[in-house]
């Protein structure tokens, strides 16, 4: 059975670095996520070149030895958001370097690598390197086959899943291209390959190249290692930076050295979170500069994404089309997951539509930042899905920029809201006094029926009706409903056939939201 050695480990190196000066020429002109980091082919060659200079200095004796000279010298020369990730791969595989190094432990080992890639960055998005390297993991999973033979299963795979890069990401989708990352992880992958098995592996992974033009810089890179920080301090850091811009990464070598990576617009103070917890080095900052933003097809230069509390729901935009934040319940997006939200969309212009009062504060504050500055960003105010339903209803892509947000926002605001939700404890209303496990009934905001405890599929029911009542008293022709996820499994079908009798003239519309803050949220338009 054949196992890696140090030799092998210096050729894959090598390999690396020619595969990726190969690929370079046809991934420099691609515009991928995010589009301001768009020289991914630069920053991969760039990593693997320092970790390749690194391994030949320090000739190490064995395997696993080498694998490790490779991840700190990755580390150590890792640039842009790419090339972090790659190093943090190449650590994946040395942190499990014991014992034979065959095909059962490159199974494993690629595991590894894309929990500890994963968990470096701090907020992951599908569609990038992330996700093939995700698939490649689940593909290899408990693989006991040779090292060569693991090692094409995770290649063929992981080109699989390049291929399906543009279903996950909108802004690839509308550009017509694969995730560059993802294409260079996959270079690196046929390189391990070729040295293993001694066959050239050429596979075919057709890009189409955009131009991307820049103009001015509107923000920076900023980069550097960081020693003497607890790991215990990480999250602290990750959080800090993550208030400041996006493409947030801080990845360590295994050795106590980290390597922190940040867009923004304030240099002093992303150096400073770490100051802070330990010791800079190797401070590099560079111009990130403007793109040519990616248009949709038509030539229309916007978009509109969303952002909103339950996984349902989001699911169900995004078989829309549409770029989703899903944020989970109770909690508000940090600037990074809003900026990372406005990176997804192409255009110039973005119109955002958040799901509750909170998340419309948070959208607010991203389109004000200063790493938003270069785009367009209009949020249109809605304090429920109910509203943002609405307005993707009446939206054109056809119409003009302006006249479209006039019309989604004035869809928003005429969208009557209303919700069922359970007592968690005894609290006073304007209608009464409520008890733990009642049916309360709100109509835009206001408490206008409780229905006494238990929460059935009868009570939840009548209540429903109650204040749908309420809301078609002044007129309505289409009723929305979102089912929680509390919500009975037939409590929606027979509010659904209640309807029907009660007001036949109402045309009803039924969505599962996954919320768990509201059984039902219902409105009318």
């Amino acid at each position: 059975m054949r196992v890696l050695d140090a030799a092998a480990v210096s050729a894959w190196a090598t390999g690396c670095v020619h595969s990726l000066a190969s690929l370079r020429p046809a991934i420099d002109g691609i515009n991928v996520y995010p589009v301001a980091d768009s020289d991914t082919g630069s920053n991969m060659l760039f990593t693997m070149t320092g970790a390749a200079e690194e391994l030949a200095k320090a000739s190490p004796e064995d395997a696993a030895e080498a694998l490790k000279t490779l991840a700190r010298g990755a580390v150590a020369s890792a640039k842009g958001n790419s090339g972090v990730i790659l190093s943090q791969v190449v650590r994946g595989l040395a942190d499990r370097a014991e014992g034979e190094l065959d095909g059962a432990w490159l199974a494993r080992a690629l595991g590894h690598a894309d929990e500890v890639a994963t968990g470096a960055v701090s907020r992951p998005v599908a569609g990038t390197i992330l996700t093939v390297l995700h698939a490649v993991a689940l593909a290899v999973r408990g693989d006991t086959g040779t090292l060569g033979e693991v090692a094409r299963k995770a290649a063929e795979e992981a080109a699989l899943a390049l291929e399906k890069t543009p279903e996950q990401l909108p802004a690839l989708a509308r550009a017509g291209v694969v995730d560059a990352g993802a294409r260079g992880l996959v270079a690196v992958l046929d390189a391990l390959v070729c040295v293993l098995t001694g066959t050239a592996v050429q596979p075919e992974h057709p890009l189409e190249v955009h131009a991307a033009p820049h103009s001015e810089a509107y923000a920076w890179e900023v980069m550097y290692l960081l020693d003497g920080v607890e790991e215990a301090s990480l999250p602290t850091l990750r959080k800090e930076l993550s208030g400041l811009g996006d493409s947030v990464t801080v990845a360590g070598d295994g050795s106590g050295s980290h390597a922190v990576h940040v867009h923004c617009a304030d240099i002093g103070a992303a150096i400073e979170a770490g100051l802070a917890l330990g010791r800079p080095r190797k401070i590099r900052v560079e111009p990130l500069l403007t793109p040519t933003p990616i248009e949709p097809g038509g030539g229309i230069d916007r978009t509109v994404v969303a952002v909103v509390h339950g996984g349902a729901l989001a699911e169900l935009l995004r078989a829309e089309s549409i770029p989703v934040l899903a944020v989970p319940e109770g909690e508000t997006p940090s600037v990074e997951d809003m900026i990372g939200l406005l990176n997804e969309a192409a255009g110039q212009h973005v119109t955002v539509l958040p799901g509750s009062v909170a998340l419309t504060a948070a959208a607010d504050t991203a389109a004000g930042h200063a790493m938003a500055a270069d785009r367009d960003v209009v949020v249109i105010p809605c304090a429920s899905p109910v509203q943002v339903l609405a307005a993707l209803a009446v939206h054109d892509a056809g119409r003009r920029t302006n006249d479209d947000v006039v019309a989604m926002a004035e869809a928003a605001a005429a969208t009557r809201r209303g919700e069922l939700r359970i007592a968690q404890e005894e609290s006073l209303t304007w209608v009464g006094r409520a008890q733990s496990g009642d049916v309360v009934g709100l109509v835009d905001d206001e408490v206008v029926l409780i229905e006494p405890a238990p929460a059935s599929e009868t009570n939840l029911v009548a209540a429903a009706m109650n204040v749908l009542n309420r809301m078609l008293a002044l007129g309505g022709e289409l009723v929305t409903v979102l089912s929680g996820a509390a919500a009975p499994p037939g409590v929606a079908e027979e509010l659904a056939e209640q309807l029907r009798v009660e007001h036949p003239e109402v045309e009803l519309a039924g969505y599962a939201s996954g919320q768990a803050d509201a059984v039902l949220l219902m409105g009318v338009e």
